[in-house]
């Protein structure tokens, strides 16, 4: 694996935000305090950090969808992406996009969905046809 990335991101509900991603996503729990906690996000350290209030209605066109903005998630083999999208199917979550192939027999081809955490952060969870053609055009 290469360098494991850090996020923090906003919650406005920590215990809210425990259970998402600790049963949903199936993430490991890290240090915590009374105002943040770290989860382990397929190998990468992502951080809930607790505010009152978020912004998360912003959008941008990408192939025929409106994406959410800002947004974040990791890039799976094809194994793991059909797992997670199974798993999260079977625990009733709410998609923004639904499993997809996007940018079909182009450069770049890849299966993506997106969906929010309980406090409307969204999440992308991509797999490319072809790895080496994460930064094609």
């Amino acid at each position: 694996m290469s360098n494991p990335f850090h996020l923090a991101i906003p919650v406005n509900n920590l215990k809210k935000a425990t259970e998402f991603y600790e049963n949903v996503l199936e993430c490991t729990r890290g240090r915590s305090s009374d105002s943040w906690i770290d989860f382990n996000l397929f190998g990468h350290q992502l951080v809930c950090h607790y505010v009152e209030k978020i912004n998360t209605e912003t959008t941008n066109p990408v192939d025929g969808d409106e994406v959410p903005v800002p947004h974040f998630g990791v890039i799976l083999n094809f194994e793991q992406f059909e797992s997670l999208a199974h798993q999260l199917k079977k625990k009733n979550q709410t998609f923004i996009i639904e499993p997809k192939i996007r940018f079909a027999g182009q450069p770049g081809e890849q299966r993506t969905m997106f969906l929010k955490d309980p406090s409307g952060n969204a999440l992308e969870f991509k797999a490319f046809k072809d790895l080496d053609s994460l930064f094609s055009f």
